[in-house]
């Protein structure tokens, strides 16, 4: 009998192009599988009709998903006007009788301005937001409408890129919990004629554009040895917070959970470095002391 190959420490950051089609877990295990790591996750999923940017975190950097869980991302959006879908997007069922929907330029853009700044999305039934333990989509798959209310979000900014056929192209700035295919669904309600997202592309999140992302084929295509070029180091998605390096004794102090006085650094959460070393996050009071928030296991780390 063959041995299964023993899974081995990878510890940092893929950005990865996903492609379309294929869930954000079928992606991660995938990228698991080609770099032969013991952990990973992902930093929030997108449809599997939807493509671009899913950044995949392995080992210690599985602790700081949350910094990209709450950034503001940014897509580009193609909106089918005429007709809703139960799902909000292509692959969904059509909902009433499809309509013609001519709408011109000028109509279009002043409809848009009205969804820019903070609005209230009802999140949609196929979504993996949970009730009593189990996600929606569960639930809308038996057929079952469970009531939601309505978030609020805000929509930084959202341009027209183009018109054509029965639809139109548009780029999406907005925060964290927004649903572009709701943000279809009710710009087409608000020109009256029905609208479905029939093509969506992840190009940002917080700093981190697509130009940096990989393709799955891409990774496999790389020999095994080389595939580990594409993993970024763990302090990747924390590089936007202040710095602060320790000495050896404040360092030993540190990972022994104990709080540092007379660090000279602005209150918040920091970056917390032994010597060269990432050690984790500390948070910063405002008595300069700085206590230890999200440590990782350095001994793993070279």
């Amino acid at each position: 009998m063959q041995r299964k190959l023993a899974r081995r420490a990878v510890d940092g950051v893929v950005f990865l192009d996903k492609p379309c089609g294929m869930t954000s877990n079928a992606a991660l295990q995938k990228a698991k599988w080609l770099l032969n790591a013991a952990k990973a996750g992902h930093t929030g999923t997108l449809d599997p009709m939807a493509t671009g940017l899913l950044p995949l975190t392995f080992g210690e950097a599985t602790k700081f998903s949350q910094m990209l869980l709450d950034a503001d991302k940014t897509y580009e959006a193609t909106v089918s006007l005429g007709q809703e879908t139960d799902t909000g997007d292509a692959d969904g069922k059509p909902l009433g009788t499809s309509m013609d929907a001519i709408v011109d330029s000028a109509t279009l853009s002043r409809t848009l301005e009205r969804f820019v700044g903070d609005i209230e999305q009802l999140p949609p039934m196929y979504s993996a937001l949970k009730r009593e333990g189990k996600p929606l989509y569960e639930y809308a798959r038996a057929g079952i409408e469970v009531e939601r209310s309505a978030r609020p979000v805000r929509i930084h900014s959202l341009s027209l890129r183009g018109i054509s056929g029965g639809g139109f192209d548009i780029e999406v700035a907005c925060s964290k919990g927004t649903y572009i295919r709701t943000l279809a669904i009710d710009i087409g309600r608000a020109l009256g004629c029905g609208a479905h997202l029939s093509a969506l592309r992840r190009t940002r999140i917080g700093v981190f554009d697509i130009a940096q992302a990989v393709s799955l084929a891409e990774l496999e295509a790389s020999e095994p040895a080389a595939r580990d070029a594409f993993v970024k180091p763990v302090d990747t998605l924390v590089g936007h917070l202040p710095q602060v390096v320790l000495d050896a004794e404040q360092t030993r102090l540190m990972l022994n959970g104990h709080m540092l006085n007379g660090i000279d650094s602005p209150k918040g959460l920091v970056r917390l470095y032994g010597g060269e070393r990432f050690i984790g996050l500390g948070e910063v009071r405002d008595t300069g002391e700085v206590s230890p928030k999200r440590l990782i296991a350095t001994g793993q780390l070279s």
